[in-house]
């Protein structure tokens, strides 16, 4: 009786912790979460929300009492799984993340997560487009006014942008570039009505949050994966335009880390060309993995000088070491636009000798 008793009372306490977590609604979930974390990761979180997100949050958590282990785990293993389902549906769609959720969880499972997804979160602006062929893409958005090629490049990974923008007209490859460069925060209606205009051809897919893309980053990451004629092309059209943008766009475009991707021969023309002080600094601060580059294509006596330099320096200004990396990458695309060096592009073809 004892067992029986003991077994009832340990159910009774297991259901009504599974009823405690259904009646959580997001919002609470999300304050859970978030204390779970911690404070310092939180604080990052609530960098990337808006002020009424951050203010509905802040007062949920208010509100928190004690929450049983038990359903702080559930929480974390929900997210956990709705964070992968949405990285599925980012690499192959809906009907992808499905088939894998049904594989490793089950077909009901996959159902709930799916639906608590696209319910909640909902599904990225113009997810049917990036399933979609450059080729057939590229002839369908060409006509576009530019703000909207811009809009939809901004969403798509980054190889198929890079491709399409280097297939468009030149004459519009820099503006297009430039608006995907001054791109900040996408209004929902904006989004939509976009989305209106492509939905005689495409199914559509809309999202009620205010989403970010574009940016610096977003059109340096593109621009790295284009041809180096087209890239010339349009950093050439954003110099005349905004010579800032385009110094700004220059300076992300390689860095210093890239340096492992250069050959020994681009190496041993650019150790010519770089003054020891700046290589020294610039040194400073990266993995072994760039040092030891630099190392094996100098001699073993420079190689130890230079590592001597580095020991006895001592501290720099994080600002110094910075300038230092930028008159070296500065030199690289200079040697590369001489035709003296070349930078591995995706897209080109390989070069024999």
């Amino acid at each position: 009786m004892a067992d029986a008793k003991s077994k009832h009372s340990s159910s009774g306490g297991g259901s009504k912790k599974n009823k405690d977590f259904k009646n959580l609604n997001g919002r609470q979930k999300a304050a859970i979460f978030l204390v779970s974390l911690g404070s310092e990761l939180s604080s990052e979180i609530f960098k990337h929300l808006r002020e009424d997100e951050i203010e509905s949050l802040t007062f949920e958590i208010a509100r928190l009492e004690t929450v049983d282990s038990e359903v702080k785990d559930t929480i974390l293993e929900e997210f956990q799984e709705m964070m992968a389902a949405q990285n599925f549906i980012t690499n192959g769609g809906i009907d992808y993340a499905r088939e894998l959720l049904e594989k490793s969880l089950g077909s009901q499972k996959a159902i709930d997560i799916i639906n608590r997804l696209t319910s909640s979160l909902q599904v990225r602006p113009f997810d049917f487009i990036r399933r979609t062929d450059p080729t057939h893409l590229l002839n369908f958005i060409q006509q576009e006014h530019p703000q909207t090629i811009a809009l939809i490049l901004a969403y798509l990974e980054p190889p198929k942008a890079s491709q399409i923008l280097a297939s468009l007209p030149v004459n519009i490859q820099s503006d297009v570039a430039r608006r995907i460069a001054t791109m900040d925060r996408t209004s929902p209606d904006v989004l939509r009505e976009v989305e209106r205009v492509l939905e005689k051809k495409l199914s559509t897919l809309s999202s009620e949050d205010y989403t970010l893309a574009g940016g610096v980053e977003s059109i340096v990451e593109i621009l790295n994966l284009v041809d180096r004629s087209s890239e010339k092309s349009i950093i050439e059209s954003l110099e005349e335009e905004d010579a800032e943008l385009a110094e700004e766009i220059k300076k992300r475009m390689f860095v210093f880390e890239d340096i492992v991707l250069l050959d020994d021969r681009a190496i041993q023309r650019l150790l010519r060309e770089v003054d020891t002080q700046d290589l020294t600094k610039a040194l400073k601060s990266v993995d072994a993995e760039v040092q030891d580059k630099i190392y094996k294509n100098m001699s073993k006596r420079a190689a130890a000088m230079l590592k001597e330099d580095m020991e006895f320096m001592g501290p720099v200004r994080l600002k110094d070491v910075e300038d230092a990396q930028q008159k070296i990458v500065a030199a690289i695309r200079r040697l590369e636009d001489n035709g003296e060096i070349v930078i591995a592009r995706s897209g080109e073809d390989e070069m024999v000798v």
